[in-house]
């Protein structure tokens, strides 16, 4: 019996201890609000969206780049046993354009006792085009690929957006865990006092002869009951506290540790859910299908494709290439152009090409169509599942906001047994078993209704990632 009661007195006191420790340090409020605005700004995974965003512009700008003057010098000579065989020297700007036609002037000053026979000897000038007449004149691969770079910005910035409602939608349930951890771990807390202090009138009353040996026990029992309890809520509320952490990213890119200190915001739970606003179903559908992100994507994938499917139809036509170019004897391409384009000093040409069957042309052709249609089923099918998870959510917030109303009911109705079984347990009409039962029904409910509050508020961020507006 002594050595029973030296380890009561050990786990006594052992909590004693570990309450004034955690009381020395003063505790600090973390709000959701705090902890979203943390991880928007230092959480790896919302870096590395924002990364793909500047890949995307990256890549644009390189694209780009098939549209840039190109300023090219061809120089070549061969002088051979004191001879002077040839010498060639050409510099040529290219200018390439939207609609495919490119610009190109040029000089030339060429000689040699060998000179190539094509090759106009002395100072000469040039001014040139080239023109697609039929396949690539409306869309060639330089136009598609800019107007497909142009387009996958749009996308990196949607799939960005979600990849941030993915993350703090994951950060707001993890927070609310913790909230119902610290929640449940506070009630078990609070109750162990009282029950210390019903263990010490007991104590008393017993000691005084107004109470039997067994009911000193009874407390005990129960005192201890709660202490475990206590013991467990604690390591619970610990152990979300690290998932919580797993969130929070100091400014350098180090990881954070939440410390023990920290506690939720506790406003919340002073809000009457009974008036707490539900979004409208009709209007929070009608707004995802046309602002989600996750959708937008696809949409901007599908333009992408049409992009490809119309380079891809350009390749059935028949290729025809217009190529001109003036000539000029001296410096001066520009004297003489309007009389002569077509008379003298110019050079002309055509380039015609189709393939006979053009398997390769309708087999790609057909493919883009075919990527097209697989998309379009997809953005079919996310806007189904969006839509029905809206739902789902919103049948589960206004369920919940439902049984919180009861559950509130419940209760109180608990706390009044409860107090009017401890009045008469204190003039000696109840006994210490139906107050325990009393009290252990009081705190399965408060519980349980801390569990459905932190349920109704993780529904409505579930809700409210499904419309795509976190």
């Amino acid at each position: 019996m002594d050595f029973m009661k030296n380890k009561h007195l050990i786990i006594f006191f052992s909590f004693i201890f570990l309450n004034a420790a955690l009381s020395a340090q003063q505790p600090s409020t973390l709000t959701l609000t705090e902890l979203l605005n943390i991880v928007r700004k230092f959480n790896p995974i919302a870096l590395q969206a924002n990364i793909s965003v500047d890949s995307a512009r990256a890549n644009l700008l390189s694209v780009r780049g098939a549209f840039d003057p190109e300023l090219a010098v061809y120089n070549e000579q061969k002088t051979f046993d004191g001879k002077n065989y040839f010498f060639y020297t050409n510099p040529e700007i290219k200018i390439p354009t939207w609609y495919g036609i490119e610009f190109k002037t040029g000089l030339e000053n060429n000689g040699g006792l060998r000179l190539d026979e094509e090759a106009t000897s002395g100072r000469s000038s040039y001014a040139g085009i080239s023109l697609p007449l039929l396949k690539n004149l409306v869309l060639d691969r330089r136009r598609a690929s800019l107007q497909q770079a142009q387009i996958l910005i749009k996308q990196s910035e949607a799939e960005r957006q979600n990849a941030y409602i993915n993350l703090l939608l994951d950060a707001t349930k993890t927070y609310w865990d913790w909230v119902r951890e610290y929640q449940v771990y506070t009630i078990i807390k609070n109750t162990v006092e009282v029950n210390k202090q019903r263990y010490q009138l007991v104590k008393r009353s017993y000691a005084g002869g107004d109470r039997a040996a067994i009911d000193t026990v009874e407390a005990l029992t129960q005192l201890q009951t709660f202490l475990f309890q206590e013991s467990e809520a604690y390591m619970r509320w610990m152990d979300a506290g690290y998932e919580l952490s797993l969130f929070m990213w100091l400014d350098k890119q180090e990881p954070y540790r939440l410390p023990a200190n920290v506690i939720p915001d506790s406003s919340w739970n002073i809000t009457k859910l009974a008036s707490y606003p539900i979004p409208l179903i009709d209007e929070a559908v009608q707004t995802t299908m046309t602002t989600h992100p996750k959708l937008q994507s696809i949409g901007f994938k599908l333009n992408i494709l049409e992009v490809e499917r119309k380079l891809k139809f350009q390749s059935l036509l028949p290729k025809l290439n217009v190529n001109y170019n003036f000539l000029s004897k001296g410096y001066e391409p520009w004297k003489n152009v309007g009389s002569t384009l077509f008379q003298n000093n110019y050079k002309f040409g055509i380039d015609f090409g189709v393939p006979l069957f053009q398997r390769q042309a309708r087999g790609d052709l057909k493919m883009a169509r075919l990527k097209i249609d697989q998309t379009t089923l997809q953005q079919k099918l996310t806007s189904f599942e969006l839509e029905n998870k809206l739902r789902t959510y919103h049948n589960q917030a206004s369920s919940l906001k439902t049984q919180i109303g009861i559950y509130e009911e419940v209760y109180r109705n608990y706390q009044k047994l409860l107090s009017v079984e401890e009045l008469k347990f204190s003039i000696g009409e109840s006994s210490l078993f139906l107050v325990n039962s009393r009290e252990l029904k009081t705190i399965e409910a408060q519980q349980k209704l801390m569990e459905l509050k932190t349920k109704f508020f993780k529904s409505l961020a579930s809700f409210q990632w499904a419309t795509g507006q976190f």
